[in-house]
């Protein structure tokens, strides 16, 4: 019977009536798996950013760049801060040379240097009720220029007088100031010129008077020497004294040169006294002359038998030779220009300024060369310069001293 299958008959056999022999069948070769699509990535869902949120995150962004820019300018400060108050420690508290223009405003300089009120030594003489001047300090100031500098100095003067120390250390510093620059040292006087402003100032190469001013009183004064006659008690306070007595009080200075005790309403001392003190005062005297004599081109006879210690006007004061002219501050200014081979156009005159706030912060209270007015006030007992209110050295000071002292 044939295994195959009668295709042609009709209808085909049953399935289970059929019988099929199984061969092997080639086996499909293995294809290569498709790999499909990739899988999803996931991806964030980002919603548009709004006004606010751009606006905060640009503002997070500035503000941090501000504050980073902020503490670094802070920490150059602190550096800077530093670097000066060690500069200031280094030169004992006293301030930086930093200038300021009192007239003018071109390329060239002169340098100008105060010598206003009372002149005394140094600081540690202590202070009286007006401001003064420190004559070593102005001598400091003045060893310290060079030519580059300024063209020349301007000493700008209105001073009763005051500590012979203090005057002769300006007078020498300014001789010294001509020797190692040999430049011009230029005075203008515009109240005052008394006693040791006279001394102080006459090596300048020019001195130069204002309208109206005065300039004189060659001469010392010691005192005043109070004498109570006859004391029947004390009375007063640790701030105040009071002495009772029954001869009367009695009050002296001693002097040298015609007048120069004018104005004192007290006489009296013994003859020993007087030759002890006086012998010291012709010493100081004898030298203040021959000072005078010496820069202003004034015989010393001249001076003591008709200069003397009298005041004079500036027409006066040139005759005699006290002065070389009268000038207002504006025509001085510009002939001291002249004077120092400068177009007074393209001058300037700069002087030391006071303390910045950074410096007073750091303690600093004055300028080289200023002596401050004393403490005053409800409950406050001024501490005075025993210098000048002490009576106890002679002084080249015109004028009551009381004046000063109280």
């Amino acid at each position: 019977m044939d295994n195959d299958p009668d295709l042609t008959s009709f209808p085909p056999p049953h399935p289970r009536d059929q019988r099929v022999d199984h061969v092997d069948a080639p086996q499909p070769r293995p294809q290569p798996a498709n790999p499909g699509p990739p899988p999803p990535v996931a991806t964030l869902d980002r919603k548009p950013q709004g006004t606010f949120a751009r606006g905060f995150g640009w503002g997070t962004g500035i503000a941090t760049g501000v504050a980073v820019v902020g503490t670094a300018l802070s920490l150059l400060s602190l550096i800077g801060l530093w670097a000066m108050a060690a500069a200031l420690l280094a030169t004992g508290g006293q301030p930086s040379e930093q200038t300021t223009v009192v007239w003018g405003s071109g390329s060239e300089r002169l340098r100008a240097i105060e010598i206003s009120g009372a002149i005394m030594a140094e600081s540690s003489d202590g202070s009286l009720l007006s401001a003064g001047t420190y004559g070593y300090e102005v001598a400091r100031e003045l060893d310290g220029l060079s030519k580059d500098d300024g063209a020349g100095v301007v000493l700008l003067v209105n001073t009763p007088g005051g500590s012979i120390a203090g005057s002769k250390a300006i007078s020498d510093a300014i001789e010294r100031y001509q020797e190692r620059t040999g430049q011009k040292v230029l005075v203008h006087v515009s109240s005052m010129s008394a006693s040791g402003g006279v001394y102080s100032t006459a090596p300048a190469d020019e001195i130069i008077a204002d309208y109206g001013s005065l300039v004189g009183s060659i001469g010392v004064i010691f005192g005043p020497f109070t004498h109570y006659q006859d004391v029947t008690g004390t009375t007063g306070t640790l701030l105040e004294s009071g002495v009772t007595t029954t001869g009367g009080v009695t009050q002296e200075y001693l002097s040298q040169g015609t007048g120069k005790d004018f104005g004192n309403p007290f006489r009296a001392m013994t003859e020993r006294e007087r030759e002890v003190y006086m012998g010291g005062l012709e010493r100081e005297y004898d030298a203040f002359v021959a000072h005078v004599a010496e820069h202003r081109g004034i015989p010393a006879k001249t001076i003591v038998d008709d200069l003397g210690a009298f005041m004079f006007d500036p027409v006066t004061a040139q005759e005699k030779k006290l002065i070389d002219s009268v000038m207002g501050r504006e025509e001085f200014f510009r002939h001291a220009a002249e004077t120092a081979g400068l177009n007074p156009d393209d001058t300037r005159v700069e002087a030391l300024s006071a303390p910045s706030g950074l410096e007073t912060l750091l303690g600093v209270e004055r300028r080289l060369g200023l002596a401050p007015a004393a403490d005053q006030g409800n409950g406050v007992t001024p501490v005075l310069s025993q210098a000048i209110c002490g009576g106890i050295q002679p002084l080249a000071l015109a004028g009551d001293v009381r004046a000063l002292c109280g």
